[in-house]
């Protein structure tokens, strides 16, 4: 250890734990974030660590909180709101995203031993089968409820897509208002005829 990284004290040092945590959530995952790996990365010791944060979830939390007051988001103003969110979600799935690099980070953790994507083991789970909503619009299709155009492969895969979202950012299923706002609110108004 270099002996001007052993001399930072207070704020300072404590910004440079948090920023090689947060190097290490999202280089080595959730599963190799522990208290030696980022004492090792940030060159202190591992009491140092323990002084601040008593286990791993508050340091997760601490270097999660230090990272999101750091980034500073541009909103876009294209002049339109079309141009606006296509802007704003592209900028959400670079790499530089602290949201999305946050989630693979932790949800590529879960995954590391089985070798799969949730997409791939979703794949699995269905086999050839179509989804209960590929059924569903079908359905309404043919009774003439759907505009049968506007059934993209991302519009049919909505409500799912919705209600994942909901499990991945809550850890528990949607409750039943959510789901009647997903149908009522967003997916309705896509495929309803006119």
């Amino acid at each position: 250890m270099d002996a001007a990284k052993t001399r930072r004290r207070g704020a300072e040092l404590e910004a440079a734990i948090l920023t090689a945590a947060w190097d290490q959530l999202v280089t080595e995952g959730y599963a190799r974030f522990t208290f030696d790996a980022i004492a090792d990365r940030a060159q202190t010791s591992k009491p140092v660590l323990y002084r601040r944060w008593s286990n791993r979830e508050e340091l997760l939390r601490a270097t999660v909180r230090h990272r999101g007051a750091a980034a500073s988001p541009q909103v876009p103003d294209t002049g339109n709101v079309r141009d606006d969110l296509i802007q704003a979600l592209r900028r959400a799935s670079g790499a530089e995203n602290s949201v999305a690099a946050m989630l693979t980070a932790l949800v590529s953790s879960h995954f590391d031993d089985v070798g799969l994507t949730p997409a791939e083991l979703r794949a699995e789970l269905l086999g050839s089968r179509s989804s209960s909503i590929e059924t569903i619009l079908e359905r309404a299709v043919d009774r003439g409820e759907v505009d049968a155009d506007m059934l993209t492969p991302r519009v049919v895969d909505l409500p799912f897509t919705l209600f994942r979202h909901e499990y991945v950012m809550t850890f528990a299923p949607p409750t039943d208002a959510a789901i009647v706002e997903f149908v009522d609110e967003i997916v309705l108004p896509l495929i309803r005829r006119a």
